[in-house]
């Protein structure tokens, strides 16, 4: 099945600001704030550094997924993690399980901070660094990262204490902002797909979610495994269909009616018409076959080409 390009409206070329209400804030503070939370994801936080962000995800002893971050420090030491709202509750009571004697405290800091999303001409330039991904740079109380692009948009993450002004720029819907984040194809685990996908099936390995030179973490050995043994069965592809998706959705193969080949795993109505997907499915449901929501003979999924390559194709 090729991958084929749609045309595109001028809402992809959208510059503004968002406020991404969807989006939590959990915090780290103490001594022990790179150590400890180096120890619990699929990124190196023991070098982190003000001038960089880490995409990372939470594992499982099983290696499946449990939340997903971009992870951060602030210029006061403290370590801010930005993940889905819906999740943020279990994620800080699971991570918090482990923190024994470690000099770590983690709290709830949501309602301290407000997140922007950042688009076109209302992104802030980062010295030295022409919008590569989780570059991040300080500009007085607002800590700003770079994103993937969406068709070559720009894009950044704007985390501003909440007694700060917000970042200039004209208005930029949430919705036109989430359709963009399935359009960089970097997605972001929500409540309902939880223990559904090891790192890997969200191809977090090809993004930056995952270093495999780190020390042990939840799950390691498996995401390893998943890599190097060639074990890895699923991919994220980016898709457009007719009908409305919801996160979850079961997507099938058009030469297997009886069992799904994969789930949704994030998506936005598309400016065009329809919806965009990004959805996980087994590599074999994609060769020589198409791709449908909901049953082998529901609405047809066109997959489109994604914006980055995948490790193996680097």
């Amino acid at each position: 099945m090729n991958a084929t390009a749609l045309p595109l409206t001028s809402a992809t070329l959208a510059s503004g600001v968002a406020l991404l209400s969807h989006l939590g804030v959990i915090r780290i503070s103490g001594e022990d704030a790179a150590r400890f939370i180096h120890g619990q994801l699929t990124q190196d936080f023991s070098l982190l550094g003000q001038d960089q962000a880490r995409l990372a995800a939470f594992c499982s002893a099983k290696g499946r997924m449990q939340a997903s971050f971009i992870g951060f420090k602030r210029p006061d030491g403290d370590i801010l993690l930005v993940c889905s709202k819906d999740l943020l509750a279990a994620t800080l009571k699971r991570l918090s399980m482990f923190v024994l004697r470690a000099k770590a405290r983690l709290t709830d800091a949501s309602a301290d901070f407000a997140l922007y999303g950042l688009a076109g001409g209302a992104t802030k330039t980062i010295a030295d660094r022409a919008h590569s991904a989780w570059a991040k740079a300080d500009f007085d109380a607002q800590s700003v990262i770079d994103l993937y692009p969406a068709d070559g948009v720009v894009r950044q993450l704007c985390v501003v204490p909440l007694a700060e002004p917000a970042p200039a720029g004209a208005a930029l819907s949430l919705d036109i902002w989430r359709w963009g984040e399935v359009r960089s194809g970097v997605a972001t685990l929500t409540a309902p797909v939880i223990d559904a996908f090891v790192p890997q099936m969200l191809n977090y390995e090809s993004v930056g979610g995952v270093n495999f030179k780190k020390g042990c973490y939840p799950g390691q050995e498996v995401v390893a495994r998943s890599q190097f043994r060639g074990t890895l069965k699923r991919r994220i592809f980016l898709v457009h269909g007719t009908a409305a998706m919801a996160v979850g959705d079961e997507v099938f193969s058009s030469s297997d009616a009886d069992q799904p080949a994969g789930l949704v795993v994030q998506c936005a109505a598309a400016p065009q018409g329809g919806f965009d997907a990004l959805v996980s499915v087994q590599l074999t449901a994609t060769e020589g076959s198409t791709l449908h929501h909901q049953s082998a003979g529901g609405a047809l999924l066109q997959r489109l080409p994604l914006p980055y390559p995948l490790l193996a194709d680097v």
